[in-house]
């Protein structure tokens, strides 16, 4: 049977489809179909990352074997326009959660007066001596490392590191993703992972990012600038900025059924929901780079929604 991995990169049109492979989650299969489907559980919830891997045809089949398995405490999060309306067909309550942010490389430029900032930052960045290099699978990442350490204690004790819903760098599966890394004489600064992306916008997400809190401004704009050329170079196609909660939040964007209690909910969240995710940072930073794609992304509940399904999604991604 082809592996998750397999079955992600053939038949996924999900651009974050690839964090369905972090250490963590686990993997439901039926014998009858190829593909499988990633979830993992938290509190008595089974919390379902993207809709099933596998071909179009077995996908309806395929849930509804999941669903059979889960049973009734089961919410599915990071859902495509597509997913969200086989979901609702198979009596789910399905709501817009947020949007997907994506830069069609072929298109890209940073010419002209609204790009005046984001130029300037990486102007900056780049007379401070910042320099950008590739980290190869199996190099030494001690320093990033220590990074790590001094992003999340920059944050404050209260605040955790986010999961579930974010990539990763480390594991065996870190061969797939590039990883690039900024120096300025010699010491790291910052560093940005991306995954790959398949299906009808391929290329690769920009999933993971730190910056040593006494980098100069513009470092990870400088980082990101330098790595879009190179895989416009590469020959790939778009770079997904991925999911952000609470935003893009819009009307025409739900589908037939959707809860109006989730709806006032998630807009609320969307005012007032900084100390849960940062949501407000996330967007400023993606809408610098005027994305081609704005895509809306769903969660789903099996039945109505329910508050300890949202409650246990919050703790699975660590924000609370």
């Amino acid at each position: 049977m082809p592996s998750v991995l397999d079955a992600l990169a053939e038949h996924s049109d999900n651009p974050s489809a690839f964090l369905a492979l972090n250490s963590g989650n686990e993997y439901f299969r039926d014998e009858r179909f190829e593909g499988a489907c990633a979830y993992r559980r938290s509190g008595r919830y089974v919390l379902q990352f993207g809709a099933p891997f596998t071909a179009p045809e077995q996908r309806e089949r395929l849930l509804a074997s999941f669903v059979t398995e889960a049973g009734p405490r089961l919410a599915a999060v990071q859902l495509q326009r597509a997913d969200a309306e086989l979901y609702a067909r198979q009596g789910f309550t399905v709501n817009q959660l947020g949007s997907s942010y994506a830069v069609d490389l072929t298109r890209f430029t940073l010419r002209g007066s609204r790009f005046v900032r984001l130029r300037n930052k990486i102007s900056r960045a780049r007379r401070a001596g910042l320099e950008v290099a590739e980290v190869r699978h199996g190099d030494d990442c001690h320093a990033l490392d220590r990074l790590d350490d001094r992003w999340l204690r920059d944050k404050g004790r209260h605040v955790k590191e986010l999961r579930f819903l974010v990539g990763q760098r480390t594991g065996p599966l870190q061969r797939h993703r590039r990883l690039f890394v900024g120096r300025i004489d010699g010491e790291a600064v910052g560093y940005i992972n991306y995954s790959p992306v398949y299906g009808s916008r391929p290329g690769w997400l920009h999933d993971l990012s730190r910056r040593r809190p006494d980098a100069p401004p513009g470092v990870m704009e400088a980082l990101n600038a330098t790595v879009m050329d190179r895989f416009l170079e590469d020959g790939a196609g778009w770079l997904h900025f991925g999911f952000t909660p609470f935003t893009g939040l819009a009307a025409e964007h739900e589908v037939p059924g959707a809860s109006r209690a989730f709806t006032r909910f998630a807009r609320l969240l969307a005012e007032r929901g900084k100390a849960i995710y940062p949501a407000a940072s996330q967007l400023g930073y993606k809408e610098k780079w005027a994305p081609h794609a704005v895509l809306p992304e769903y969660i789903a509940f099996l039945g109505r929604p329910r508050l300890g399904a949202v409650w246990q999604l919050l703790r699975a991604t660590n924000a609370v």
